[in-house]
């Protein structure tokens, strides 16, 4: 049975392995998959939309589509901080129930692209019976003796998050 653990374990980090955008949220990093990145963009003009959740800081107009835009510091629940020269939106594609879905992200700075090898790469850790969610998180990489902890895009901004509070 151990044997079959390891192998899924195995597996599913095997099929992480590959290229990922790194950004950092205050003092931690992260990456998303680089084919969930469409591009990435400064802080343009955002317009709020009423009755959404705090996380959602509202709407931007590129190029001519609207795309609702995720603050992940507050996402996160961290401190919210004014935006400057190295804030950023990254603009990703998610699956949502009717096909794919353009949201932005605000991250404090983009870092790189960097290619993580499987031998490099952990599953979520296990926080010993404590109610940590990790269904957001797809790995743990170890690069240059730190950690990156690699989302699950997908999972942290669900289409139920881009609902109004009414419709759910």
């Amino acid at each position: 049975m151990a044997d079959n653990v390891e192998d899924t374990l195995g597996s599913s980090v095997d099929s992480l392995a590959g290229k990922y955008l790194t950004f950092s949220l205050g003092d931690e990093e992260y990456g998303i998959d680089i084919l969930k990145v469409r591009e990435i963009i400064g802080v343009l003009e955002i317009t709020a939309v009423p009755h959404t959740a705090d996380y959602i800081r509202g709407v931007i107009n590129l190029r001519g589509r609207v795309i609702p835009v995720i603050d992940l510091r507050i996402k996160f629940g961290m401190e919210a901080r004014d935006y400057n020269d190295r804030t950023c939106i990254v603009v990703v594609e998610i699956q949502g129930d009717e096909g794919p879905v353009m949201v932005g992200l605000v991250v404090d700075s983009v870092s790189e692209v960097m290619n993580v090898d499987r031998e490099n790469i952990e599953p979520p850790p296990s926080f010993g019976g404590h109610a940590v969610d990790v269904e957001n998180i797809m790995g743990m990489a170890k690069v240059d003796g730190e950690v990156r902890i690699l989302l699950n895009v997908d999972r942290v901004i669900g289409v139920a998050d881009l609902e109004e509070p009414g419709d759910r």
